[in-house]
């Protein structure tokens, strides 16, 4: 039987609910606030209809409905509708690395794959508390799972089950991810992307371009381990090639230099191409405390929105 608590960090879902439960602006700001309006500046626009119930302000009826159904209709409209947020995890073979303490198989006890399932978890978690809509989409060289957004809190328990099913042995290949997704999610909402990044970035940016394009807002959560970050290795290595990759045995020493540089490059890179798409950059390291890292995220949001509002 799966372990559907797996996922559900309970330092980050306690940090993320503390902050729910401190400010309710924190989860309006960021979530219920959405229901107002998800897009500042864009028309209200007519979404769909819903069933009438008593209390329900009847000057959204809609009386075309009613004469050919018989039956009382709302006009729901985009500002009324549920915030639907899209949770993209990236299952590819180099998400399975972590350079942390190892369990008896010989794996990492958290690998970014790990890392990036608990941070999507207690996002959904979040979501679904607040009965929004969450949805799930996990991915490598091509969509491995797509479970469409729904707010029953039951929703939980099928995402994790996706995300229990791990990291495959495939390369990351995201530009067509995001093409792809741009045409299939038919409406706007918040799209959170957990991934290395580990791809040719032009191409990345420009599938990220075509998100905006549809005008989802998109967060990309940069997940990292520290050893890629800091490049810690001192004696002769070998360095298992994940991603069809060959190993490669060297003196890391001759190579820390020129590695940190291109990664600091890669980055950097990465965060101007979001920075310029206005879409927000978030550096997650599997060695810090997600709910440190989340509410933080959170709490910029709030205090940007409360800025521009």
């Amino acid at each position: 039987m799966q372990d559907t608590h797996q996922y559900l960090d309970p330092i980050a879902l306690a940090k993320v609910r503390n902050l729910e439960m401190q400010a309710r602006l924190v989860v309006e700001g960021y979530l219920s606030g959405m229901h107002k309006s998800p897009y500042h500046g864009f028309s209200v626009e007519f979404a769909q209809h819903r069933e009438y119930v008593p209390g329900d302000d009847l000057k959204h009826l809609d009386w075309k409905v009613y004469s050919r159904t018989g039956r009382f209709y709302l006009k729901q409209y985009e500002e009324e509708t549920n915030l639907a947020c899209w949770l993209l995890v990236d299952a590819s073979e180099s998400m399975q690395y972590g350079s942390g303490p190892c369990g008896d198989d010989g794996k990492p006890l958290v690998s970014k794959y790990d890392y990036s399932c608990m941070g999507a978890a207690a996002l959904a978690y979040l979501i679904l508390h607040q009965q929004d809509a969450a949805g799930l989409v996990t991915y490598d060289n091509q969509v491995r799972q797509l479970l469409k957004p729904a707010s029953q809190p039951s929703h939980l328990k099928q995402m994790i089950a996706c995300l229990n099913k791990g990291a495959g042995r495939e390369r990351t290949s995201l530009a067509p991810i995001f093409h792809d997704l741009a045409e299939r999610i038919p409406r706007r909402g918040i799209i959170v992307v957990f991934s290395d990044f580990f791809d040719d970035l032009p191409d990345v940016l420009n599938g990220l371009k075509h998100l905006r394009y549809k005008r989802h807002e998109v967060i990309v959560m940069h997940v990292l381990d520290r050893a890629e970050l800091e490049f810690p290795f001192q004696e002769a290595t070998l360095f298992r090639g994940l991603e069809q990759y060959p190993e490669i045995l060297t003196d890391p020493r001759s190579l820390r230099d020129g590695y940190l540089e291109q990664m600091e490059d890669f980055m950097m890179e990465l965060q101007r191409g979001c920075l310029a798409q206005n879409i927000d950059y978030v550096t997650l390291r599997t060695d810090m405390q997600l709910g440190v890292v989340l509410s933080g995220y959170l709490a910029h949001r709030l205090a940007r929105s409360s800025h521009h509002s």
